[in-house]
């Protein structure tokens, strides 16, 4: 599955004219930015970087009409999923619901100059449970 797989199946559960529908297309570049290198060095070396990074640029693009939090929490999960980084060696998630929504919320609510600060924060508790 893909991540516009994905898309398209959140938005046949919320049925709604709005959920998931583009505003423009800072989505690919929410997506792509995690990928950037420069002078042949990526710039988020490492997945859990990458991780908080997506779910950061994600909220914070509003790039749907609706949703935006939902598809960045859903993004965030899938991208550790495929990358093997969701579920830790005791065979846990590596973060709760419980605290997604709100490093989600926490996001959505914080200030631009804020960003190195949060997504810090997101990629410490993803490391918490690396042995």
């Amino acid at each position: 599955m893909t991540i516009f797989i994905l898309l398209e199946k959140m938005y046949s559960d919320f049925e709604s004219d709005v959920f998931a529908k583009p505003k423009d297309n800072s989505f690919h570049s929410s997506i792509n930015q995690i990928a950037q290198t420069f002078d042949g060095q990526e710039l988020y070396p490492f997945i859990q970087e990458k991780a908080a990074n997506l779910l950061y640029f994600i909220v914070k693009n509003h790039s749907f009409v609706d949703g935006n939090k939902r598809i960045a929490a859903s993004c965030f999960l899938y991208f550790l999923d495929k990358n093997k980084a969701l579920i830790t060696i005791n065979n846990e998630t590596i973060i709760s619901n419980e605290a997604l929504a709100s490093l989600t919320l926490f996001i959505a609510t914080s200030k631009t100059d804020e960003a190195g600060t949060v997504k810090r924060l997101v990629i410490s508790i993803l490391n918490r449970n690396i042995k």
